[in-house]
Formats: structure tokens, C-alpha cells, sequence
């Protein structure tokens, strides 16, 4: 088994307003008559919190041989074999013995649509979703932001660091996408603009159009950030911006050469996603950037 497999689901079990916002997504949804299907089932957290609420049965589908197989130990040693089918491949292709009342799913990546939910559940449900049936979540939201920081990530490096100048540093730095967990609230400098909504029916990241990022506020922009809201029923929302105590998901970060701005100046943006298993590395990811100045500085 590989143990970056079980790390990860460590870190997923362990973010409590994860499983806590799921679990109150499933109890409004779910009860004796409910078929649900588990996509991307992995350790099977939410097919559990299906059947806390009574689901009649629960379908588990998970891609992945190994993750499979831990899945089918964890059936087994809780005596689900009568409640929950596992289901493993790909859930594109996946055709059920019945149609299922609820979809439940969290393959969302730091930034949202990075592991293609939506395209996936787009294809899963036309297949085995009732009409009139239910999605978690409802509609996801993936957000960019130009920031100003603190004393922490990528502001530190500043003209002025406990009397010291570090704005050197900047020249030495990669300004590629990292991750972050913020300890400190930056300063927004605009508000936030949505990249990719599944509510208006975008499914993710490839060929999206340049955004414009206008500014509130004067101060020193620093880096644009990118995150999720996720609507997973009505009234209950998951967001990794800010963050929070245990949360598995960082916050992207596409760091700028700090750079003096005026309110009414606009960052122009585009994301670029690479193609392939890159996509789950940060640091290939690309931000094509122009600002446009309302006045000279």
C-alpha cells in the first residue's frame, strides 16, 4: 500500500469542519429510502456519514486499485456487506444497477477543480442520477484575489524586516504557485472574482478566459491567491479561504514582484493549468499577469 495514499486520507479525516459540513449536507438530504452513490469513495468517510443518516444503501466507487482495496477491508471489518457495493473504476464508466437519489463527492483540490469533479459527476450522473435528484455539492466556486500579506509568506520579503532589508530576496525567488496556510488575514486589495463557478455550468480549468481583478485599494500587491467555496446543500458552505484549525486544503498563492498599486488599477489574470499528473504539481502551474494603472505612481 502506498503511504502517501493513507497520509492523505489522515489529513482529510482529520479536517473536522470538513466531515462536520458533509455530515449536516447528508442529514438534510438522506434517510431509509435514500440510494446514494459515493464517488471518489476513498476510506470511505462519506459513504459512513451516508449511512449514519439511514441510506438504504450506498454505492462506493473509487478509481483506484489500492485505495480500493483498503475500502473493501473497511466494509468487511464493519459488516456493511448487505448496505454498501464497492465499485472499483472509473466512475465515467461506471453504470449502476439502479438509479441512486444522491450523489455525494469531495475530489476537490486546493484550488477547487483541479481532479475535474465536476466533468466527472457531469458524465456519472446522466447515467445513474435520477431526475430530480440530489448533488454534494450543490455548486462549487473557485476564486481569485489580488492580496497584500502580512508578515508572513511571500511579504516578508520587504524593505523593511525588523530594520533589515530582505527585498532582495525577491530576485533570488521563483515566483511560481505554492501553497499556503494562512496564519495572518491578508489585505485584499479587490474583491474576490470567480474563475470557475459550476453553478453557470463551467466543469474546470482548461481554456479558461483572462480575468480582470480590479483594485479597492491602495497598498503593495504581492501575490494573487486562489480558493474554493463549496455549497455543499443550501446554507452550508466549505471554503479553505481563510483558513481553519485541521484544514487539508492550502490556499494557492501565484506570488508578483511586490509592486505599488492605486485603487482604480486593474491585475489582468490567467491561469495556466499544465496538462496530465502535472496538474497536481503546484509549482507547474502559471499565472499570466498585466496590470493596468489608473494614473502613473
Amino acid at each position: 500500500m502506498d503511504q502517501r495514499h493513507l497520509l492523505m486520507h489522515q489529513a482529510m479525516l482529520g479536517d473536522r469542519r470538513r466531515v462536520e459540513s458533509y455530515d449536516r449536507a447528508l442529514a438534510a438530504v438522506t434517510d431509509e429510502n435514500t440510494v446514494v452513490a459515493d464517488i471518489g469513495a476513498g476510506t470511505l468517510a462519506l459513504t459512513a456519514l451516508a449511512l449514519r443518516h439511514r441510506a438504504a444503501h450506498v454505492y462506493a466507487v473509487e478509481a483506484d486499485p489500492q485505495v480500493a482495496a483498503v475500502a473493501e477491508r473497511i466494509i468487511k471489518t464493519n459488516g456493511w456487506q448487505d448496505r454498501v457495493t464497492l465499485i472499483e473504476g472509473d466512475a465515467r464508466l461506471v453504470r449502476l444497477p439502479e438509479q441512486v437519489d444522491v450523489t455525494v463527492c469531495e475530489l476537490m483540490g486546493n484550488l477547487g477543480p483541479e481532479e475535474d469533479m465536476a466533468r466527472i459527476l457531469r458524465v456519472f450522473n446522466r447515467r445513474n442520477l435520477r431526475p430530480g435528484g440530489t448533488v454534494v455539492p450543490e455548486r462549487v466556486v473557485t476564486w481569485l484575489a489580488p492580496v497584500q500579506f502580512g508578515t508572513e509568506g511571500w511579504g516578508i520579503w520587504s524593505p523593511d524586516f525588523f530594520g533589515m532589508r530582505l527585498d532582495v530576496v525577491q530576485e533570488l525567488v521563483d515566483p511560481t504557485a505554492h501553497l499556503h496556510f494562512f496564519t495572518q488575514e491578508p489585505a485584499l486589495l479587490g474583491e474576490p472574482v470567480a474563475l470557475v463557478d459550476t453553478g453557470r455550468g463551467d466543469t474546470g480549468l482548461r481554456n479558461v478566459r483572462p480575468l480582470a481583478l480590479p483594485l479597492h485599494t491602495a497598498g503593495t500587491l504581492h501575490a494573487v491567491l486562489g480558493y474554493f467555496t463549496a455549497t455543499l446543500a443550501p446554507g452550508i458552505e466549505l471554503s479553505n479561504m481563510p483558513s481553519y484549525p485541521g484544514c487539508n486544503w492550502a490556499v494557492f498563492v501565484w506570488p508578483l514582484r511586490h509592486t505599488a498599486v492605486a485603487a482604480g488599477d486593474t491585475v489582468h489574470v490567467r491561469p495556466q493549468r499544465p496538462d496530465g499528473s502535472a496538474a497536481r504539481d503546484v509549482t507547474r502551474w502559471r499565472l499570466d499577469c498585466r496590470l493596468d494603472r489608473v494614473s502613473k505612481q
